[in-house]
């Protein structure tokens, strides 16, 4: 039987997944130290294992030539960006993967951000607990426009929870074609500048890759509505972040709401100690639920693998 470990330090925790996977790997090793691992750490974590579930540490060619009885990477979560695919090509080394199974973790937290930053109720928690009582007036979601920027799993899944529960106005861009989707659920597809200057609500779900790197960059912030919000719950480095702080700081953009960042923990603290930015530690994914689904797919991918194939598998533009 092959031996594996598991990287994850959230997955290594929960007695649930532990148990779920020891039925199948009777001697499967966990991170029970609880440490986030890289660099040496990393690879000494791996040697001796033919399989490894991980979450967000960086499986790179440095690590798969260090450890070359490495043969699958069964990923828990979703986003792959910190996994070099086309290393894994070259090394014959498999991936297993599913997308999709946090969409509806990471929808609801766009929602709470939503609602949190349109009734501004950090600012009205901090009235009462300050003893500045005062009333706080907010805006109501169902009367915005939101915008959602790539209609992926998670795109999608928002885009049907705000029409049908919110009847809100939804507009979509994405890259492939969402005709079926956009027809089923009445969100309106739109190219992305028309998005960004009618949105009040801009909400990104994008992967992370060369091609979409700081997309949302100070020319494409300056198009957005002074009184907009912009959540991103999907991966750090699609917005600059540096281009963020001078638009909110300016009242060149109303609001953000960020789980993710660029470099995590975030280090701009300038960006951070601003009233009008709220930020959470990449929290996307973690609810009960979506932790034991993502647990259980990761389990399932040491089992159903494929080595990844440019434009094929896994999807994106990598």
């Amino acid at each position: 039987m092959s031996r594996v470990t598991v990287l994850s330090r959230s997955f290594s925790r929960h007695p649930v997944l532990r148990e779920e996977l020891l039925s199948r790997y009777p001697d499967a090793s966990f991170n029970d130290a609880g440490v986030s691992l890289k660099g040496d750490q990393l690879i000494d974590a791996l040697r001796g294992n033919e399989k490894a579930i991980v979450a967000l540490e960086p499986i790179d060619a440095h690590v798969l030539d260090a450890v070359p009885e490495l043969r699958v990477i069964a990923k828990y979560g979703v986003g792959f960006d910190k996994i070099d695919l086309p290393a894994l090509i070259q090394r014959k080394v498999s991936l297993g993967w599913t997308g999709g199974v946090n969409r509806r973790s990471v929808a609801e937290l766009v929602v709470g951000f939503a609602l949190s930053m349109l009734r501004k109720l950090p600012e009205a928690n901090e009235a009462v607990c300050t003893d500045n009582w005062h009333q706080v007036i907010g805006r109501q979601l169902s009367d915005c426009t939101v915008g959602i920027i790539g209609c992926g799993h998670v795109g999608e899944d928002l885009g049907r929870m705000l029409r049908a529960g919110f009847g809100c106005k939804v507009l979509a861009h994405d890259i492939e074609d969402k005709t079926t989707f956009c027809n089923e659920t009445g969100v309106e597809p739109v190219a992305l500048d028309i998005l960004l200057r009618e949105a009040d609500i801009v909400s990104i779900h994008l992967p992370y890759d060369a091609s979409t790197e700081n997309i949302l960059d100070a020319e494409r912030l300056s198009m957005m509505k002074p009184t907009a919000i912009l959540i991103n719950t999907a991966r750090g480095g699609l917005v600059d972040e540096s281009a963020l702080r001078l638009a909110l700081q300016s009242g060149a953009l109303g609001g953000a709401a960020f789980d993710v960042f660029a470099c995590e923990p975030p280090e701009d603290q300038a960006l951070l100690d601003l009233p009008n930015f709220f930020a959470t530690p990449h929290i996307g994914g973690s609810t009960q639920e979506s932790i034991l689904a993502m647990g259980r797919t990761a389990i399932d991918g040491l089992d159903n693998y494929r080595i990844p194939e440019k434009g094929v598998f896994p999807p994106g533009l990598w």
